[in-house]
């Protein structure tokens, strides 16, 4: 008995320690949580500073948080910071062909917030990927599809991808093309089409609607349209001017060619 009572004494500050480990670990968590979610509500409420500098800056402040709450756990047993530091550099070459992805993504993070290719709230495509940009962290990006998917996009490979931006200008370009009978009049179809777009309130009046005949088909006169808008109205008009162009087209007795098949009796 007296044994076990001195074997239980020699693991009792371990066990102590290994419990204030714990506690200290749990409240470092939910602190940083705090306080990185203060610093995001803080800068969120400054409509001078972008949000995605925010996001970033929250996360910058959770993983800093974090570091020096497991240096304190590291010194409840008793391994000092300077201890720390040596073992670590002792060990760079290997924490650095072990982490390589991770490091490059850290660095792409901030040469991301840098140059800013994107920002929250941004449609973006990134080598292929494209979705809506919902949060740009330390480490990731986080895109949300039309069909509200989540996607996960490391910062490394984002920032060695192509990245196509189309929310980066105010104003974008809506191209159309439509279809037109051989027999039909291409001036009164392009005169429909160009009336239909100075109508909008959306469409900009500099630089103006562009129609013209841009080629000759197998079994149509096909009419370019170009028109300017607001980059939030980019998809209303695209829609909506296609099915007034098309009710248009009807209601003058201009028709729009496609393939068809006739039977013969005999």
């Amino acid at each position: 008995m007296e044994q076990i009572m001195e074997q239980a004494g020699a693991y009792w500050p371990l066990m102590v320690n290994g419990a204030k480990a714990l506690a200290v670990l749990i409240v470092g968590w939910i602190v940083a949580g705090m306080i990185a979610g203060a610093v995001r509500r803080r800068i969120a409420a400054n409509p001078e500073i972008d949000q995605t500098l925010g996001n970033f800056a929250a996360s910058l402040v959770r993983w800093v948080i974090l570091a020096m709450v497991l240096i304190a756990v590291l010194n409840l047993f008793g391994i000092e910071a300077t201890s720390l530091v040596a073992m670590m550099g002792a060990a760079t070459l290997a924490i650095g062909l072990a982490l390589q992805g991770t490091l490059s993504d850290l660095a792409a993070g901030f040469m991301l917030v840098l140059f800013r290719p994107y920002k929250i709230g941004q449609y973006v495509d990134i080598g292929g990927t494209a979705g809506t940009v919902k949060d740009l962290n330390l480490f990731v990006t986080e895109l949300a599809t039309p069909d509200n998917v989540q996607i996960i996009v490391p910062n490394g490979q984002a920032w060695g991808a192509i990245i196509t931006n189309y929310s980066h200008h105010d104003t974008r370009r809506v191209d159309f093309v439509f279809g037109i009978d051989y027999g039909d009049n291409a001036d009164k179809a392009m005169q429909i089409i160009t009336e239909l777009a100075e109508a909008d309130a959306r469409v900009l009046d500099d630089p103006a609607p562009w129609v013209r005949v841009t080629n000759l088909g197998d079994s149509s006169v096909d009419l370019t349209a170009r028109i300017w808008c607001q980059a939030a109205d980019y998809w209303d008009i695209k829609f909506e001017l296609t099915k007034a162009v098309k009710e248009a087209f009807d209601a003058q007795g201009i028709s729009i060619p496609y393939p068809h098949r006739v039977e013969i009796r005999r």
